[in-house]
């Protein structure tokens, strides 16, 4: 692998990172949302109650 390559790599790497932090910072926006919040409540309650 030469120089440029592993610059390559560790900007893919950069990338995938940034992508994920703002991925977690949509569900931090998410969960502190009290409507979604008892939406998604409902949903896995749901969920629960039909598969047992």
């Amino acid at each position: 692998m030469n120089e440029d390559e592993r610059g390559a790599v560790t900007a893919e790497y950069a990338i995938v990172i940034m992508a994920a932090v703002a991925f977690a910072g949509l569900l931090v926006a998410i969960m502190r949302s009290g409507e979604i919040r008892q939406l998604l409540v409902e949903l896995v309650q749901n969920a629960l109650g039909a598969a047992g």
